[in-house]
């Protein structure tokens, strides 16, 4: 029996991988320095409970018949276990390489590439290709509401078709290594890396894809990838032109309604971006032979992934709310499906890494910007700083700098512990309070201290 470890295996990347050389008849072990701090326990008992293993990170789970050590792209050589690994000559592995290795021996592997939308669009095809009996393996970045409570973490759908459906990363490049038979570009727009750069990597994307390729038609970077590959079908909100064409959205209590060829369907997810997040995945069904009518029916009992304009709970009329939005684009579409709805919006915005706030910092607050009314407020605690060897020559003090000089009421504080203290003391009925920010784990749990927090205040 082959036998693996992953280091950092409670990230969401990785803890999805382990899940599935498990379903294949590994023997997978694993170690989180989260768990090691008393945090992430829920993913320990989750990976426990479907028979993985967990050591803690001091280099034990590199025993010496392991087969392969699977690490991130952050991880650095001084951590116990990669120490023990190359001390004992034992194979170290990306996780980025393990994906595209399982994803490329499928037959019909689709990818979903792009700087907003991947998480939900990945779950929304697997979701409409599991309900049609199509079977695929679905290796997915967020938690998918629709498998709660299922043994193991839900990021993961373990099916036995010829099917894979993945998210393509660019930030690391890791897109290249796809072999994809249908290639999904949501859009492409300021990320990690600069428009040019990642224009490249989406067209050789799209041109290798063997069945085709799925384009939003809105975006104008994405728009100029058509032609790229002769089997292309379009999507926009914008061009009836399209090959999957959503309109005449609208906020509903409970979600969201919108129109295809005059026909009415309904999302149990709020903002009109995520009908366009549908139209991609209907597009992306139509090459297994999927009636559009047909996938947007089924996606009508989509609940969505965790972390997207997801709702902790309300008290008191006050709504704590977790979302993932982390760059300009997703930070707008948050925003936007937020207005659809009354009330006044206290934000915390949790900057992640240094690098990628000198590089969109500025953008990300002008979209804050464009978007919040006077009675809104913005709370930014430091950047998130997960180790490594890093230049730290910006603050998020200058991010608020930069938002107040656009006109936000913002406030820069050094920790979240003050500004869970700031929120429920100044929050009120009809009030919604947002915590924005991307990998990060314990930022559901923050939410659930904000709201236990206004419990108390109201008790």
């Amino acid at each position: 029996m082959v036998k693996v470890s992953f280091c950092g295996i409670s990230g969401s990347g990785m803890s999805a991988l382990a899940q599935v050389l498990k379903s294949k008849g590994y023997e997978v072990r694993g170690s989180d320095r989260s768990f090691d701090q008393g945090k992430d326990l829920e993913n320990k008992q989750a990976l426990e409970s479907v028979g993985i293993k967990i050591f803690p990170q001091d280099g034990t789970a590199v025993s010496d018949d392991l087969d392969c050590l699977y690490v991130s792209t952050a991880v650095e050589d001084t951590i116990p276990d990669v120490k023990a690994a190359l001390d004992k000559h034992i194979p170290i592995k990306k996780r980025s390489d393990l994906l595209a290795e399982i994803f490329n021996a499928y037959k019909y592997g689709i990818a979903v590439g792009g700087t907003s939308g991947k998480t939900t669009v990945t779950a929304m095809i697997g979701f409409v290709l599991d309900r049609l009996g199509k079977k695929p393996l679905v290796i997915n970045g967020g938690l998918l509401k629709n498998y709660a409570g299922r043994p193991g973490i839900a990021n993961v759908v373990l099916n036995s078709g010829e099917t894979c459906v993945v998210e393509a990363d660019e930030s690391d490049g890791s897109i290249e290594k796809y072999t994809p038979y249908v290639a999904v570009v949501n859009n492409i727009s300021l990320d990690h890396k600069e428009i040019n750069e990642l224009q490249k990597l989406f067209g050789d994307f799209v041109a290798k894809a063997a069945g085709g390729a799925v384009i939003n038609l809105d975006c104008p970077h994405s728009k100029m990838l058509i032609g790229k590959n002769p089997n292309t079908v379009t999507f926009s909100a914008q061009n009836p032109a399209a090959g999957v064409y959503v309109y005449d959205m609208k906020a509903r209590p409970d979600g969201l309604s919108y129109k295809i060829d005059g026909q009415d369907f309904k999302l149990k997810l709020p903002g009109a971006f995520n009908a366009v997040n549908a139209a991609a995945a209907i597009a992306a069904c139509s090459f297994f032979g999927i009636d559009k009518f047909e996938a947007a029916k089924v996606l009508q009992e989509f609940t969505g992934t965790k972390r997207r304009l997801d709702v902790i709970g309300t008290c008191n009329g006050i709504t704590v709310i977790d979302d993932f939005a982390h760059n300009p684009g997703k930070v707008a579409a948050s925003l936007s499906a937020l207005r659809d709805y009354p009330g006044r919006l206290l934000i915390m915005f949790q900057p992640h890494g240094f690098s990628p706030m000198r590089m969109m910092g500025k953008e990300i607050m002008q979209s804050f910007a464009d978007a919040l009314s006077s009675d809104d407020r913005l709370f930014i605690p430091e950047i998130y700083y997960a180790g490594g060897t890093v230049k730290r020559d910006i603050s998020s003090k200058d991010l608020v700098d930069y938002a107040v000089s656009l006109g936000v009421d913002a406030e820069f504080y050094q920790t979240r512990e003050e500004i869970k203290h700031r929120l429920t003391a100044l929050a009120e009925p009809g009030d919604r309070i947002v915590i924005m920010g991307a990998r990060d784990n314990s930022l559901p749990d923050f939410c659930r201290q904000i709201l236990e927090g206004i419990k108390n205040e109201a008790a």
